[in-house]
C-alpha cells in the first residue's frame, strides 16, 4: 500500500515548481499522467546542453514516478482527449502564468464542469489579481520582489541572486500541501475545490518572522547579520559557526578561539556585541585563517558552540549522513543508463515513498494512457496519423 494509491493525477507542470510537487506526488503512489509538448517537452528537457538531450539529470531529478503524454492541445482532438482525462482524475495541476489554463480551455470551472470532484491546482508567480498578475513566475524574480534578495550578511557586499531554487521549491511544497488538504477535504465534502499558490506569497510566508518584526517594530530582523555568527575562511577550507542558543556564546568562542582575552567582557551585551559586529568579524576572521577546518570545528564543538565545515555538493552527496538517511537512490534509465538521484525526504513507515517508475521518455505512455481510459487502438492511431499524440 501506497499513502496516495488510487490518486490520478493530470500533470500540466513543467520546469521546477511544478514537477517538485506532482514527482512527491508520484512518489507516495499517485498515478502522474504529464502532458507535454510534441517535440520538445517540458522545458526543462532543453534548459541545459546535455549528452542525454531531452533525458538530462535537470529533467530527470524532478519526474519520476510519472507517465509522459506528447499530446497537442492547441487542436480539438488534443483537447477531447484532455477532458476525457479529467473526466476520471482526482486532481489537475499546473504552473502556468495566470491565465494560460483558461485559454486552453482547462481552467477551474471548465474542469469542474467536467468532473466536479476535481481537485484543481495552480502555482504561479503573483496570483490572477494585482499590478503583477501578468508576470511570469521565476525563482529569482521572485527572490527580488518579495524582499529575500535584499538581505545579505553585511550592507557592504553586493546584492545575489540564491543560488538554489529556492523558490520554486518553497512553493512546489506548498502546492502539494494544498493538494493533500484538498484531497482530505473531498473525503468529507465529495467535492473537489480550487488550489492557488504563488511564489511571492510563498517567499512573504518564509519571512514570517522577519515580516511581523517588520510590521509591529518597524525595523529589519537579518538572520545572516548576527554579531556571533559567519562563515569564515580557515587554510583549507571554511567554518560556519552559529554563536546563539547559550548563556554566554561570546565567552565560549573567545575560548574556542584561543584569544588572549574574554571578549564577553569587553561587549556584555547584545546591543554592544552588535554595535561592534564589524570589529568582532573581523577577530573572528583573522583566528580561523591561522588552523585547519577540522581544527576549529573540534575546537568549537569543546565548547558547545554550533559549526559545521562549509560542504561542497559533491562532498555533501558523499557524506556519510547522506548515506545513512538513504538520501540518494539509483535508477536504470533506458537511454541514459544508471542514473542516482534524490529520494523523497518524508519518511513514512507504514507507506513509504517508492520509485515505480523511472523518469519518462517524451511521449512514452501516450497510447498506454489512452487504451486505459477508453481508446481504441483504431483511435490511437488516429490521433498518431494526425500529429496530436506522438
Amino acid at each position: 500500500m501506497r499513502a496516495l494509491d488510487g490518486i490520478t493525477v493530470i500533470d500540466f507542470t513543467q520546469v521546477y515548481l511544478g514537477p517538485s510537487c506532482t514527482q512527491l506526488l508520484g512518489d507516495y503512489g499517485a498515478d502522474v499522467i504529464k502532458i507535454e509538448r510534441p517535440g520538445s517537452g517540458d522545458l526543462s528537457r532543453t534548459s541545459i546542453v546535455d549528452r542525454d538531450g531531452l533525458d538530462n539529470p535537470i529533467f530527470l531529478s524532478i519526474n519520476r514516478n510519472k507517465r509522459s503524454v506528447a499530446l497537442d492541445t492547441r487542436t480539438e482532438e488534443g483537447k477531447q482527449v484532455i477532458r476525457d482525462l479529467v473526466r476520471d482524475a482526482d486532481v489537475v495541476v499546473s504552473n502556468f502564468r495566470s491565465g494560460v489554463m483558461d485559454r486552453l480551455g482547462f481552467g477551474y470551472e471548465a474542469c469542474r464542469e467536467i468532473n466536479p470532484r476535481i481537485i484543481w491546482a495552480s502555482g504561479t508567480g503573483f496570483g490572477d489579481q494585482g499590478p503583477y498578475s501578468h508576470k511570469g513566475g521565476q525563482d529569482v524574480i521572485a527572490q527580488a520582489y518579495s524582499g529575500v534578495m535584499w538581505r545579505r550578511s553585511s550592507a557592504d557586499l553586493p546584492l545575489s541572486i540564491y543560488p538554489t531554487t529556492l523558490c520554486d521549491y518553497t512553493t512546489g511544497m506548498h502546492l502539494f500541501q494544498g493538494v493533500l488538504m484538498a484531497l482530505l477535504a473531498r473525503n468529507t465534502t465529495g467535492e473537489g475545490q480550487r488550489v492557488d499558490v504563488t511564489m511571492y506569497d510563498s517567499m512573504l510566508h518564509m519571512q514570517m518572522q522577519e515580516a511581523c518584526m517588520q510590521l509591529n517594530r518597524g525595523h529589519e530582523i537579518n538572520w545572516a547579520a548576527m554579531p556571533l555568527s559567519g562563515v569564515f575562511e580557515t587554510t583549507d577550507g571554511a567554518v560556519c559557526m552559529v554563536g546563539a542558543f547559550k548563556e554566554n556564546p561570546l565567552r565560549d568562542i573567545s575560548t574556542a578561539l584561543e584569544l588572549d582575552r574574554d571578549l564577553s567582557l569587553e561587549f556584555p551585551t547584545t546591543e554592544q556585541q552588535f554595535e561592534h559586529r564589524p570589529h568582532l568579524q573581523r577577530i573572528f576572521r583573522e583566528r580561523f585563517a591561522a588552523n585547519t577546518t577540522d581544527y576549529w570545528i573540534k575546537r568549537l564543538e569543546e565548547q558547545d558552540i554550533l559549526s559545521a565545515p562549509v560542504r561542497t555538493m559533491a562532498e555533501a552527496l558523499e557524506d556519510e549522513q547522506t548515506v545513512v538517511n538513504r538520501m540518494v537512490l539509483e535508477v536504470e534509465h533506458p537511454t541514459a543508463g544508471p542514473v542516482r538521484m534524490l529520494d523523497a525526504p518524508i519518511r513514512l513507515s507504514a507507506t513509504p515513498a517508492e520509485v515505480r517508475r523511472v523518469p519518462p521518455r517524451l511521449g512514452e505512455h501516450g497510447a498506454e494512457v489512452l487504451a486505459e481510459h477508453g481508446y481504441t487502438e483504431d483511435a490511437i492511431a488516429a490521433l498518431t496519423d494526425k500529429g496530436v499524440l506522438r
